[in-house]
């Protein structure tokens, strides 16, 4: 289960959860399921059951180094918090992934989310007493990378070139905390081109107090900007899709914004680092992204950012905001951006012919997660010039909002977390219309021999 920043998280568990239980089958012992084998004869446990689960789903925060707030890598670590883990899987808590699972695309490279087979599995081994059950039965040990290491890594080698923030000295308490440097860009001598950036927040402390952040490169003579990398927690990489890149030049500055929120932890001096991987020498990749772009739902129809954001006490709000494509697009991540009032954000596609369909909902929003979620291949949203993206977001400003900090404040829009913002972050690619036909040619194909292959 991959879990928030510590203090984030015992703040959460200290919270009464006001989600109902979901039900959860009776009886699972006579069924194989995923994850385990066991049968009516062979009770459910650890070794066998769960710790396949556990690894695939949770260990990837939940280890020494992560940000998980205890470790569950083995039987000793795992069985004082059985009970708690049923818990907050049952409630869908954990592992965060906060798409409805009603509506529009659920293909997802990055899905976090347990099935209701897993669901159940880990409900019922704890009812049975949590057994450990045979050692030998574990899966062979997963080896986690240090908290300071680079993830993508494993994939791609070391980074091609590093950034680095100027140093800041983090306040402990001091809430909300922002740091802006600009900084010189160097490293390249001629443009490249992107195809993955990590985003790398400081090992221990920064970990544990960078809620979000942006490098933005701002080239010389250009009016552009690159958005190199965005951060937070629960997105903290991107690898472009094959054949896709951004376009980076040699020269100019980059323009940090860094969200701190330390709450207890403090040090002098932490840097932010951005790795860099780029395209080899020489090759450039048909398409040219720009990355994760901004598309606001707060401030729209003639009014300054924010303007409408104004929520009464005890109640609801409901902003919309659409935009007209001037370009076809494939749409590679949605992640959206509200605070802790916020809990619904739709992205809709209203296409040219007039029909509509929702392409993804996050109905569970939590601001201390700021998950990007990345449409599988064959799913992502392939939308023709003249699309309407619609954006719907819904603010709880009542006492059913579990991480409400005072339902009997007026809230307005602001950079804290809690004021109120209202955006999404769409990692989005425009096509021209030779690549838009071409790339919808590809995409009935493929479903053509997908249909073939299920017939």
């Amino acid at each position: 289960m991959k879990s928030p920043q510590p203090e984030l998280q015992n703040r959460d568990l200290q919270q009464r959860d006001l989600l109902p239980h979901l039900f959860l089958p009776a009886l699972l012992l006579g069924c194989l399921v995923t994850g385990g084998m066991a049968t009516a004869q062979e009770p459910l446990t650890y070794s066998r059951d769960i710790a396949p689960i556990l690894q695939e789903k949770c260990v990837t925060c939940h280890n020494p180094e992560g940000i998980g707030p205890m470790a569950l890598m083995t039987y000793p670590q795992v069985r004082p918090f059985a009970p708690l883990i049923k818990d907050r899987t049952t409630k869908r808590i954990m592992p965060p992934w906060h798409i409805d699972p009603t509506t529009g695309i659920q293909q997802f490279k990055n899905d976090a989310s347990l099935s209701e087979a897993q669901i159940a599995m880990i409900a019922a081994w704890v009812d049975a007493g949590a057994p450990e059950g045979n050692p030998a039965d574990l899966p062979p040990p997963v080896t986690i990378p240090s908290g300071s290491a680079w993830q993508l890594s494993d994939q791609l080698g070391p980074p091609d070139l590093i950034i680095k923030s100027a140093p800041y000295d983090v306040i402990a308490n001091g809430q909300d905390q922002w740091w802006s440097p600009t900084v010189a860009f160097k490293g390249l001598d001629h443009e490249r081109w992107l195809r993955a950036a990590e985003f790398k927040p400081s090992y221990p402390l920064g970990k544990k107090v960078v809620h979000h952040g942006h490098a933005v490169l701002v080239p010389e003579g250009e009016r552009r900007q690159v958005a190199l990398a965005r951060y937070g927690v629960g997105k903290s990489w991107e690898i472009y899709p094959e054949g896709t890149g951004m376009r980076v030049p040699p020269n100019g500055r980059i323009e940090w914004n860094l969200h701190y929120f330390p709450v207890g932890a403090e040090g002098d001096g932490d840097v932010v680092e951005v790795g860099l991987w780029f395209y080899p020498e020489g090759e450039q990749p048909e398409l040219e992204t720009v990355g994760e772009a901004m598309f606001r739902v707060d401030g729209r129809n003639g009014m300054a950012r924010g303007q409408d954001i104004l929520i009464p006490p005890n109640s609801y709000q409901v902003l919309q905001g659409d935009y007209v494509l001037e370009s076809a697009a494939v749409i590679h991540s949605y992640r959206p951006h509200l605070h802790m009032r916020g809990k619904v954000m739709s992205m809709e596609a209203i296409y040219p012919d007039g029909h509509k369909e929702v392409l993804s909902q996050v109905d569970k929003y939590n601001h201390n997660w700021q998950i990007s979620y990345l449409y599988a291949d064959e799913a992502k949203p392939l939308l023709p010039k003249g699309t309407v993206l619609k954006f719907t977001s819904v603010f709880d400003n009542t006492a059913n909002n579990p991480i409400n900090p005072d339902p009997n404040q007026w809230v307005v829009f602001g950079r804290r977390g809690v004021d109120e913002m209202s955006h999404a972050w769409v990692g989005i690619t425009y096509l021209n219309e030779e690549q838009f036909a071409r790339a919808s040619a590809e995409r009935a194909a493929a479903q053509t021999t997908l249909s073939v292959r299920q017939e």
